[in-house]
């Protein structure tokens, strides 16, 4: 078909006719071009605590200002956000905010308050639109700024290279460690292999801080050997990766299924403590 492109973000690699939206609802084949459409379309903003993020050993105690816009390359059916991760932009409220924009509101928030030391991309998926997560990093940095990225971090590793030498820290939801898991959340064929390899880069970059977390849910990723071969891989990485293990609560499709008991989180912190020196809990 005259006109087709492919996208090459992440593993789904769309093939996408003209004027047609990739999977993630964010990118679109414009003139024969995948384009970012969801670029600077902002549908949540706040201040928020960096242990939130959650990054348990960056800078504890300050601020980010946290942005987000619509568009996911997953489906994880127990999304927190599915509101805005799984909409496109006629199922949200969004407005346009530049990176020039985005920067000033984040010096604005830190006059009126210096624990706030920069920006972090999240609610959504940050990566659906990465180009304009490069662009406010940039100059955030140049206005002593430091960027954020809360990622599902399934993208190609083409993206991660432009984006690791930009950020300043990263948590990577790592949503288990076998593939049928990642296709129960939507994600394409080698979808682990690419949040893997985008773990690995960014434990390799000398100046990102990175934490990983893994949302146990009951019964899909709750297995000892599973988060005991997380811990092994993350103890060989580059650096000090900090590892959180969080309670999972029903949401969205799986709104039915009981949260994990807190004794299982506590449980498999442990197992990770095995092999890793830091490891937190969340939601307990």
């Amino acid at each position: 078909m005259s006109g087709l492109a492919t996208c090459d973000v992440c593993p789904r690699h769309c093939h996408l006719a003209p004027g047609a939206l990739g999977a993630c609802r964010a990118r679109r084949n414009v003139d024969g071009a995948v384009v970012p459409e969801a670029y600077g379309r902002v549908t949540s903003l706040a201040l928020d605590p960096v242990e939130k993020k959650p990054l348990a050993r960056f800078h504890p105690g300050s601020y980010l200002l946290s942005v987000g816009g619509y568009g996911c390359n997953l489906a994880c059916p127990f999304c927190q956000n599915h509101q805005i991760s799984q909409a496109g932009e006629k199922d949200v409220a969004w407005r346009e905010l530049s990176p020039e924009g985005l920067v000033a509101l984040a010096e604005d928030a830190r006059r009126r308050d210096p624990r706030v030391i920069g920006i972090a991309h999240t609610y959504n998926e940050p990566l659906v639109a990465w180009e304009y997560v490069a662009d406010a990093a940039r100059l955030a940095r140049e206005r002593g700024l430091v960027t954020v990225l809360v990622s599902n971090g399934c993208a190609e590793l083409g993206v991660i290279d432009e984006l690791a030498p930009l950020l300043d820290a990263a948590n990577i939801d790592l949503k288990g460690f076998s593939p049928a898991f990642y296709e129960a959340c939507g994600g394409a064929q080698g979808s682990l292999d690419a949040v893997r390899a985008t773990v690995e880069r960014l434990a390799a970059e000398p100046g990102c801080h990175l934490e990983v977390t893994t949302l146990v849910v009951p019964g899909k990723n709750d297995a000892e050997d599973e988060v005991d071969a997380i811990a092994r891989w993350l103890a060989i990485l580059p650096g000090d990766v900090v590892y959180h293990v969080t309670r999972y609560f029903p949401h969205w499709r799986m709104a039915d299924v009981p949260a994990t008991p807190v004794a299982t989180v506590r449980r498999l912190a442990d197992v990770a403590r095995r092999h890793l020196a830091h490891v937190y809990v969340g939601n307990c």
